[in-house]
């Protein structure tokens, strides 16, 4: 065998397994159905400013480890992620805060103001939520759902929030301080130059062939490694012996500005039902940029996963669980096929979970 690994995927987690095996002696090849690595990360220059090509990525985490990882191969900026919402021609501060609470009702100055506006308004559902409007609801009242969370939810995912199941929303933070940072991550920023270059440096030194799809040739990548690290979709790794896995998916609309600053803002959330686009990303503003000038806005909308497009983002309601329980049950009978990352575990990751899992595989099982 030519290989002692092959990994399939050279988003986030192949790419820091690849760069951890590297560092342990070990032959490596990285393979991308796309024409470019990254994954979902990466970024692209265009007008001089750095576009995150597959939506918005903010780096956040709490794990020291791993930011000290990916500042080892560039250095992050000081980026706080402080999104606003618009709803019809209302501007609200994101997440739920004090700023959003006084701006949405006029007799709000302090945490106890805000409080009895919620308090009252919770009690409207006095029954155990049985979907997700009520579960809404009963957390955080009628205003702030109809106003910041219905029409947003719904055209995620294409349903009427009655239609969608209450545990999608477990919780909404409800934050009674003045405070717009949307996490509360103690490490946030992003990359300066952008994440291609942050997984140009994991990947420097290991061979990597892009436009080159596993399953074209699969027969011939299994035997060229003594072992592979499979980060793509668990059901087609299986040739859906199940059925197919669900997934949402998004479409990207990039434009470019004669202008130098069109929201003010990295990143907007249209939480009303019209427009269709969910959010609009303002590039240049995730790296301080005021001086192109030009801009480059890139409109987000949800929309169906047919195969042809991307699966971004997993279906967790009862029938896909199940479905993806029973992959999983096969992928551990693989001896030699490691399942990582988002699509092979079918689950939501954040970055910083990617990479920490990642990391925590090479160093348990490889």
């Amino acid at each position: 065998m030519k290989y002692d690994y092959l990994i399939v995927g050279a988003g986030l987690f192949g790419a820091t397994v690849a760069n951890k095996l590297k560092e342990k002696g070990k032959k490596v090849l990285v393979i991308d159905k796309r024409n470019h690595i990254a994954g979902n990360v990466y970024t692209e220059k265009i007008e001089g400013i750095n576009v995150h090509k597959y939506g918005a990525h903010i780096f956040h985490t709490d794990y020291k480890d791993v930011w000290d990882y990916v500042n080892s191969f560039v250095e992050f900026n000081r980026y706080t992620n402080s999104p606003i919402a618009r709803y019809k021609n209302e501007i609200y501060n994101m997440p739920f805060n004090m700023n959003t609470f006084s701006k949405m009702w006029d007799d709000v100055i302090t945490p106890e103001d805000a409080l009895r506006h919620i308090e009252d308004e919770r009690h409207e559902i006095d029954i155990e939520p049985t979907n997700l409007e009520e579960q809404a609801i009963s957390l955080v009242g009628r205003t702030i759902y109809e106003k910041l969370v219905k029409g947003y939810t719904e055209k995620q995912w294409n349903r009427p929030c009655t239609e969608l199941p209450a545990f999608i929303i477990k919780r909404l933070p409800v934050r009674l301080t003045y405070d717009n940072n949307y996490f509360n991550d103690r490490y946030q920023g992003i990359p300066i130059g952008g994440y291609t270059k942050l997984v140009e440096g994991m990947l420097e030194g290991i061979e990597v062939r892009l436009n080159t799809n596993f399953f074209d040739d699969r027969e011939e990548y299994e035997k060229i490694a003594k072992k592979i690290v499979y980060t793509g979709k668990i059901d087609e790794y299986f040739d859906y012996k199940y059925g197919e896995l669900e997934y949402r998916s998004l479409k990207f609309v990039t434009e470019v500005m004669d202008i130098n600053n069109y929201q003010g803002n990295a990143v907007v959330n249209y939480t009303d039902s019209d427009p269709a686009y969910t959010r609009v990303i303002e590039h240049k503003h995730f790296e301080f940029d005021s001086t192109s000038p030009k801009t480059v806005v890139t409109y987000e909308y949800p929309d169906d996963y047919t195969g042809e497009n991307e699966p971004y983002y997993v279906v967790n309601d009862d029938k896909n669980n199940l479905l993806a329980e029973k992959y999983r049950k096969l992928a551990e009978k693989e001896k030699n096929v490691i399942f990582g990352g988002r699509l092979a575990e079918y689950k939501y990751y954040d970055m910083d979970d990617v990479i920490k899992a990642a990391l925590d595989c090479a160093k348990e099982k490889l």
